[in-house]
């Protein structure tokens, strides 16, 4: 599908050249700044230098010192608390924070597993579903826990907290997730989403929520915050797992997390990383551990499939087991089964996702349709998330993949760039059961006799509100760049601008008038390497991977002029490291 590029509008070239002239930086790289909203030298000290003495006063979030109060009666009377979460990266990473933390608190008993005074409860993806259940409830009174944590879930679930109160148990949310019309009866509801928070910061994930609450509870009953600060790792896989925006206060997070997983990773990432090819050795040794500093993306693509496949193919007991190992050969155990679900995993999403690509073939599903929604009930549900992501980039158009899930049928639903797909199945909730998510997921359940009758009417909303130009996939380009400028001095600065991920992107360059040196060649089957020059400004020739792009070779080697938009990275080739450019898109 041939690719929109849209170039991001133009800023105020004022405030560009002074800030260019005060920071002694390239234009270029003060453009990008301007983009993203850093204007004067004390905004980008702190962008470039984020700090951890910058981080929102935690008691700003509505019920926080109501949160931090009940926890410290529960911990002092010697109550059980259950601490409850997600099966994914988000909630399987915020419970194992809260659970930490709140085990090692001075008096709590954790000597008798079947009395222990905390304990954690991932629920069944298959048999308890998404959130906070009954069953969940049932079991904390027969248990005798009178309190009930949730994280990344909780926002939603009016009817099961009114249970538990009914039942005795407090119970204290702790959310991200959009609120419904009415807010919970919990004893504290901590979601900066709901709409009387004033919280500053509005994009934190489960797991941030999760720290947010130690943070808290730490400032109150004077705790180092030195010591909150090592699960700043589990925090930063979680907001680039979970793809929250990367600004303001998750930068900070994001910023120290990476900075403690490439210094000191814990048992759990260690473990997790030895089946990738970052990987310096298995000895369980962090020192020099990785072969080159590791990104956000790495995090996204190694850690996070990972974790999830625990959840999605078993349980996410199994993840949050994995994440509080507090030894290499303990870790190594539970990472090992989690790399062969990973595997399953892998199988299972490719097999789904080539019988989704035939309903398409079959005419099941209309080309000239706005939206994608697909049902088998033999599919797995912990691959339809995945699926529809696939089928997204394929189709490029908002999509829901359903399956059989019990007496319902569940979907999973994904979107393209800037269309709240939650918006519209919320305009659908009269046929659904149960419905939860964000602007660009959401996962939903409704009965299987109204599935032709929600796809008709989710295409119906869908198509009233998307644009025609909304289904083009975009390339978004943040600057032109000739080669010539291209240089070790300037990627260095750029590199100082990651931690890249949501609202931060790793920016993409365009350059015009490029021509194969005619070294260009197809590796891979379906990637191009290429060596290209820049024919109206004479350069040395520059490298570049088009990951598959091999039915690009025909262009670049036309011996017409083309452009290029790309990132910049650096690729080590037998001991040498050399920028190269990972292109995005080649167009005439």
């Amino acid at each position: 599908m041939k690719k929109q590029w849209v170039r991001r509008e133009q800023v105020n070239s004022e405030i560009v050249d002074r800030l260019a002239s005060e920071l002694k930086i390239d234009h270029t790289l003060a453009n990008l700044l301007v983009q993203r909203g850093v204007v004067s030298v004390e905004e980008a000290d702190l962008f470039f230098n984020p700090k951890l003495s910058r981080l929102h006063d935690p008691f700003l979030m509505k019920d926080m010192d109501k949160a931090v109060e009940r926890i410290h009666r529960a911990l002092q009377n010697k109550e059980r608390i259950l601490v409850f979460g997600d099966y994914d990266v988000d909630g399987t990473t915020a419970v194992a924070v809260m659970y930490s933390f709140l085990s090692k608190q001075p008096g709590v008993d954790m000597s008798d597993l079947n009395t222990r005074q905390i304990e954690y409860r991932i629920p069944d993806r298959y048999s308890d579903g998404y959130g906070l259940n009954e069953t969940t409830v049932e079991y904390a009174k027969k248990h005798g826990f009178t309190l009930i944590i949730t994280l990344d879930c909780g926002i939603k679930a009016n009817k099961e907290i009114d249970l538990a109160n009914s039942l005795g148990i407090d119970v204290i949310v702790g959310d991200h997730h959009r609120s419904g019309d009415v807010i919970p009866a919990g004893y504290a509801v901590l979601d900066p989403k709901r709409p009387d928070c004033p919280y500053p910061y509005k994009h934190l994930s489960g797991c941030g929520i999760s720290f947010k609450i130690i943070q808290a509870y730490s400032q109150t009953h004077n705790i180092p915050e030195e010591e909150i600060y090592e699960y700043l790792d589990m925090v930063v896989v979680s907001i680039a797992s979970d793809v929250v925006p990367i600004t303001d206060e998750n930068r900070i997070l994001a910023h120290y997390g990476l900075k403690q997983i490439n210094s000191k990773p814990r048992p759990a990432f260690e473990s997790i990383l030895k089946y990738s090819n970052v990987v310096k050795s298995d000895k369980g040794n962090p020192d020099l551990y990785f072969n080159r500093e590791l990104t956000i993306s790495d995090l996204v693509f190694l850690i996070g499939p990972r974790i999830n496949a625990a959840g999605r193919m078993e349980s996410g007991k199994n993840a949050v087991r994995l994440l509080l190992s507090d030894t290499f050969e303990r870790s190594e155990i539970f990472a090992k089964e989690i790399d062969e679900y990973n595997k399953e995993r892998k199988l299972l999403d490719a097999k789904a996702t080539e019988e989704a690509l035939a309903h398409f073939d079959s005419g099941k599903i209309s080309e000239s349709a706005k939206t994608t929604v697909v049902y088998d009930p033999s599919w797995h549900k912990g691959v339809i998330g995945i699926v529809a992501s696939r089928l997204t980039e394929f189709y490029y158009r908002p999509t829901i993949v359903f399956t059989k899930s019990g007496d319902l049928i569940t979907g999973s639903a994904r979107s393209v760039k800037d269309f709240d797909v939650y918006s519209v199945i919320e305009a659908c909730s009269d046929l659904i059961e149960h419905w939860g998510g964000h602007k660009y997921a959401a996962g939903l359940s409704i009965k299987e006799e109204n599935f032709q009758a929600f796809a008709e009417k989710f295409e119906q909303v869908a198509a009233a509100q998307i644009s025609e130009n909304l289904l083009i996939p975009r390339v978004e380009i943040d600057a032109e760049l000739n080669f010539g400028d291209i240089n070790r001095a300037f990627f260095e600065k750029l590199k100082k601008f990651a931690p890249f991920g949501t609202n931060n992107p790793n920016p993409i360059f365009e350059t015009r008038g490029v021509v194969d040196t005619g070294a260009s060649k197809i590796v891979g089957q379906k990637h191009l390497k290429l060596s290209l020059v820049q024919q109206s400004k004479p350069s040395f020739p520059v490298n570049g991977i088009a990951f598959q792009q091999a039915d690009q070779e025909v262009l670049t080697k036309s011996g017409k002029p083309f452009s290029v938009a790309y990132q910049l990275e650096e690729n080590e080739w037998n001991g040498k490291v050399t920028i190269q450019l990972n292109v995005k898109d080649i167009q005439e």
